[in-house]
């Protein structure tokens, strides 16, 4: 199973975009700063956009999932219960370990937006995907929210899931970082070795690499564990 972007373009208007590279099980980082471009390849892979030039190859790739910024945009049901149901979950999977228990019956808008994202994230992680994209799935969350997500995200043993954020603290254990950078997708490599060459990487992180107490992956406790070696 793998995902192949052979030489991808993406122009819009006065935006470009490059992008080679191959992307093999397990999870992944694609970073870069707001309007970089990472929700338009997001996009492109999904098969949602057309591009320029070049090729998107999913290679043994069969059930597929592109997760918005913005939950709303996956909204179907009337209510967050139905909404559950659309997605193939069984409700008491969903709502009674969470916050959201009893509240079956409300309307999926009666949530505010931070709520809102953990239950589509909720519903989105209790399924498997070959393909898993993710387009800044820490938008709109807390900090106990973003720890629990990547909590869950940890649990994708089996398929590609690409994670395209610009945030830089809290995060999950990777196997691989990508980043986009003056109109290219950049491969940085895998962990420890690509937080070295990683330019989008927190300060903290850039201390680290000064002191050379290299984490040893990008998560919040890798990144505690780096700082308590100093």
């Amino acid at each position: 199973m793998k995902l192949v972007l052979d030489h991808l373009t993406l122009v819009q208007d006065n935006f470009s975009l490059t992008a080679h590279g191959e992307f093999l099980e397990g999870i992944h980082l694609v970073s870069g700063a707001v309007g970089s471009g990472k929700s338009t390849l997001a996009l492109a892979i999904a098969g949602l956009i057309s591009f320029e030039s070049g090729s998107v190859l999913r290679d043994g790739i069969g059930p597929m999932m592109l997760s918005f910024q913005f939950p709303d945009y996956h909204i179907t049901g009337m209510t967050l219960e139905e909404e559950c149901v659309s997605w193939g979950c069984k409700p008491e999977e969903i709502f009674s370990p969470s916050d959201l228990h009893g509240k079956n019956h409300q309307s999926s808008f009666s949530l505010s937006r931070g709520e809102l994202k953990q239950f589509h994230l909720s519903c989105l992680l209790n399924k498997h995907y070959d393909l898993l994209l993710l387009d800044e799935p820490f938008s709109s969350l807390d900090c106990e929210s973003k720890k629990k997500l990547c909590h869950r995200i940890s649990y994708q043993t089996t398929g590609i899931t690409i994670i395209f954020t610009h945030e830089q603290v809290i995060l999950p254990r990777v196997d691989r970082i990508w980043e986009i950078k003056d109109g290219k997708l950049l491969d940085r490599g895998t962990l420890p070795d690509a937080i070295r060459r990683w330019c989008g990487a927190s300060s903290l992180i850039k201390k680290l690499i000064a002191q050379e107490q290299i984490p040893h992956n990008i998560s919040y406790e890798d990144v505690l564990e780096a700082v308590c070696r100093t």
